[in-house]
């Protein structure tokens, strides 16, 4: 009888940044006060948001022009540009799929703990870029910021355990995201602190055809698709046989 294969080191810090990953997550609903510790949580699906309705517009041709990221949570990506119809529903797609396609790239990368470092790097130099050329409020300012810095010391300065552990804890706070915020997806008004707008699934719907709630329901399952691709990824190969 053939034996288990035993797991690589590599591996096996991979499924320990996991456990503990979800085990802090666990622990934030349960402690006291765990809504207030998991505030800067939702602020960060938020921004991942937004930079993927920004994003999209600029590999539609467009241009990214400023973001503004509110005390509330929500958050507003100003862009440019002359879109068709098909371009103004990708940009409102790319917001609602954002967080699920960063949270399976951070499950890829963070399955290698060099990797994980050079990711924490990487975005933290993306977001003091956004700080000089995108954020346009004070709030928002102030919490990228704090992103920002907090990615480039992990990054430069933690331990390679370290920067594994805080890539794969965003990568599962953004999966999450897109189960906990997924009622925003069939509703056809966004509340923001600049007032009431249509929310993206009605943009889409308005841009090309068809109800908000369908095409609610179809960002939602790429999400979960993309989602469970990269968690897929990331655990691939650290199994044993």
């Amino acid at each position: 009888m053939s034996q288990p294969d035993k797991l690589s080191a590599s591996e096996r810090r991979a499924w320990r940044a996991l456990l503990i990953s979800a085990g802090v997550t666990g622990a934030l609903y349960v402690v006291p006060f765990g809504d207030v510790l998991s505030y800067p949580l939702v602020l960060l699906s938020t921004l991942a948001h937004e930079m993927g309705h920004g994003l999209t517009a600029m590999a539609v041709g467009g241009h990214f022009e400023s973001f503004k990221l509110y005390a509330d949570g929500s958050g507003v990506a100003q862009w440019s540009g002359k879109p068709s119809r098909l371009d103004r529903a990708l940009v409102s797609a790319g917001g609602l799929i954002g967080p699920a396609v960063v949270a399976a790239v951070l499950f890829f990368l963070g399955k290698w703990a060099r990797m994980a470092r050079v990711a924490l790097i990487c975005i933290g130099a993306a977001l003091v870029l956004a700080l000089v050329l995108l954020i346009r409020n004070v709030f928002g300012l102030f919490f990228v910021g704090l992103i920002a810095g907090l990615c480039l010391w992990i990054g430069i300065k933690g331990s390679l355990r370290a920067a594994q552990i805080a890539v794969v804890f965003v990568a599962v706070q953004l999966a999450l995201s897109v189960f906990s915020r997924a009622d925003y997806l069939f509703t056809d008004t966004a509340n923001t602190a600049n007032g009431p707008m249509p929310s993206d699934v009605a943009q889409i719907s308005d841009a090309l055809f068809g109800p908000y709630w369908m095409w609610g329901g179809l960002c939602g399952a790429v999400s979960v698709g993309v989602l469970l691709g990269g968690l897929w990824l990331y655990l691939r190969g650290a199994r044993t046989r």
